[in-house]
């Protein structure tokens, strides 16, 4: 019996040194957050970047095992977080005043701005209307995630426009704000090259990887000659993981199917680029 259960403590000392450790950069709101984020800590994830409503956002909190970094949708089409609907904000206003704003992060209550729906209201990422939250980013130094790429059904932004996910669409901004620190939630989407070209052009730039990593999305092949075609462009330093609410198991099953990638390769995608990323 006790060699039982040795062997049992043994496996169990084995599971936890050689599990992944996983940084989330791109999570939304569940109806059952605690439940959400047991699951993502059962799969090895330790750090979570997390925008819902700002009801919501207040009960994700963090544990010992799991930390959470809080952030902040701008601007919020019809004042409602796509797809799940709910009011953004206490007052319903699609765009939150810049005061209060900039009191939650002195309050550390905002970590990074994100995610950045501009694609969804219908504007630019680089419109004017941004600038304010762009210049509180820059000043105390957060991360910005911005929308790129497609969108699903039934997100409920009428002034939705495919054209507007377009990366290029970025460069007006970075000009005025050049140390500001983005990452371009889903690479680019559709716009793999406008993607490239910008990440090469901006060094500073960093991206994450969801919904080429879920499988119910983006075929597996599909998600392969996109990784690869990173990977050869000397992407790897900036990649990050993320999971855009897809099953976790899923989205880390598909990378570990890339059989191109070496270990040192997926510490960077799964955790090591992300904690430079959102290094204060």
């Amino acid at each position: 019996m006790k060699i039982i259960t040795l062997l049992i403590g043994l496996t169990l000392i084995c599971f936890q040194v050689n599990a992944q450790k996983i940084i989330d950069v791109h999570l939304h709101g569940d109806i059952d957050p605690a439940k959400q984020l047991s699951s993502l800590e059962k799969s090895g994830v330790y750090l979570v970047a997390v925008s819902t409503s700002w009801a919501q956002q207040q009960t994700y909190q963090g544990n010992e095992k799991l930390k959470v970094l809080h952030g902040l949708f701008v601007p919020c089409p019809n004042g409602k977080v796509p797809y799940s609907l709910q009011q953004c904000f206490e007052d319903g206003k699609e765009w939150p005043d810049i005061n209060w704003v900039e009191q939650q992060i002195q309050k550390e209550k905002i970590d990074f701005l994100g995610e950045v729906l501009t694609q969804y209201y219908g504007i630019s990422m680089s419109d004017s209307l941004m600038y304010p939250y762009y210049a509180l980013a820059e000043k105390y130094g957060l991360p910005v995630g911005i929308h790129t790429g497609s969108a699903g059904p039934g997100h409920g932004s009428p002034n939705f426009k495919e054209e507007l996910g377009n990366p290029l669409l970025l460069k007006e901004a970075l000009q005025q704000f050049p140390k500001l620190k983005v990452w371009l939630m889903h690479s680019g989407g559709p716009y793999a090259s406008e993607f490239m070209e910008m990440m090469k052009t901006y060094p500073q730039l960093y991206a994450d990887i969801s919904v080429l990593n879920n499988p119910r999305i983006i075929p597996p092949e599909e998600f392969a000659v996109a990784m690869k075609e990173l990977i050869d462009a000397g992407l790897e330093d900036r990649l990050m993981f993320g999971s855009d609410n897809a099953d976790i198991k899923a989205t880390i099953d598909a990378i570990e199917r890339l059989d191109f990638l070496n270990e040192a390769q997926k510490r960077k995608i799964y955790y090591e680029n992300a904690e430079k990323f959102f290094a204060q």
